[in-house]
């Protein structure tokens, strides 16, 4: 009988090992096929999983071949960056020193808030909100992306156009302000905006009294030891020397313009895999914000087909997606640079990396959920 015991666990025990090789084999075998698309010069891919033993981490480097250190290779996530600053400003609210329904008129001086939110000749600039700009719903205009109203280049495009410039968040606000129109009455819509990330930063250093880098260091670097995270142009890491895995625009490499100062509270987070599922699994387990912050963070809104959003993180849903039957969800955030940090709670599974090009932020999403199928099927 004893004997038996043993043979039968040998024999599960040999097919989980199995089963896991498996999915090494196809995960590999999938991040190599959307890494080596034409326009991706360079790609990172993390999978982490503690109840199913997974540990996978894979880079890919045209031009300098493939890292040995793949896990401590920084680079910029773009909005994943929104998290972080929601969860200062959830910092914040658990001193006691603001509110999500806090009015920010209360934390930001008349030179923001002069004509910030106009729209058909009424002003509701002092009706915006923290939690408004936490979840996009304030129905300011993005600085980024959106049209002008004199049909002149937004930021994205004089990023391109004035490489050398070095933004001030006043300057953003300002020409957002002048440029731009607001969408609809805060609170009564969804619209996906830079903006309101620009106005929590300079919030959390008004409250703070200390500099968004210098609070993303004390509060959330240093306590979660991410000694490879900084934000880019304003500090430096704690302990890399590594330099920063080159972004693309199409052809053109971005990651080395001091034009990307434009980048600031909503997408100017370096960082790398390890550090980043590092944040996300302290995020889950409330070691940096206490539960009941966290769950109010989810209170989510109606984005777009299978995507909600809370305060600095999104869900996807995939049967919503994807028009599917799947119970999959998975949380977290994605960047425009095709970056992406999600957890998914049905497979207990962590999902972190970069395409490092602007062009296929829907192919980074596509993967991710392949990735998933492939560890669901096993």
């Amino acid at each position: 009988m004893k004997h038996l015991i043993q043979l039968i666990f040998f024999l599960f025990t040999l097919q989980v090992c199995l089963a896991q090789e498996e999915i090494v084999k196809e995960i590999d075998s999938i991040f190599n096929q959307y890494s080596s698309a034409k326009n991706i010069n360079n790609a990172i891919l993390k999978v982490y999983s503690k109840s199913k033993n997974l540990d996978i981490s894979l880079h890919k480097n045209k031009t300098a071949g493939n890292l040995i250190d793949v896990e401590h290779q920084p680079f910029y996530t773009a909005s994943i960056t929104k998290m972080f600053t929601a969860v200062a400003i959830g910092i914040l609210k658990e001193e006691n020193k603001l509110k999500f329904e806090d009015n920010i008129a209360q934390y930001l001086p008349d030179s923001i808030m002069n004509n910030l939110h106009v729209l058909g000749k009424k002003d509701y600039s002092k009706d915006l909100t923290i939690a408004h700009l936490l979840q996009h719903t304030s129905g300011l205009p993005d600085y980024f992306t959106d049209q002008t109203k004199d049909e002149s280049p937004n930021i994205i495009n004089q990023i391109l156009m004035d490489t050398n410039k070095s933004w001030s968040a006043e300057e953003m606000i300002q020409f957002t302000k002048e440029k731009m129109t607001p969408h609809f009455v805060p609170g009564t819509g969804y619209h996906y905006t830079d903006t309101e990330y620009v106005l929590l930063a300079l919030i959390i250093e008004n409250v703070s009294g200390i500099t968004l880098d210098e609070f993303f260091t004390q509060h959330i670097f240093q306590p979660l030891k991410m000694n490879d995270s900084y934000v880019n142009l304003k500090s430096s890491p704690i302990d890399n020397e590594l330099p920063i895995d080159k972004f693309y625009a199409s052809q053109y490499e971005l990651s080395s313009l001091k034009s990307l100062s434009a980048d600031w509270g909503g997408g100017g987070l370096v960082s790398t895999a390890h550090d980043l599922i590092t944040f996300l699994k302290a995020f889950n387990n409330d070691e940096i914000i206490k539960k009941e912050t966290r769950l109010a963070m989810q209170n989510w809104v109606y984005e777009t087909k299978g995507m909600e959003y809370g305060f600095g993180i999104r869900k996807v849903s995939i049967d919503e997606l994807t028009d599917t039957e799947s119970d999959i969800q998975f949380i977290g955030h994605s960047g425009a640079t095709a970056s992406f940090l999600w957890y998914c709670p049905q497979l207990d599974t962590y999902i972190c990396g970069t395409l490092n090009q602007l062009e296929a932020s829907k192919s980074a999403m596509i993967l991710v959920y392949d990735i998933l199928k492939i560890i669901e099927n096993k």
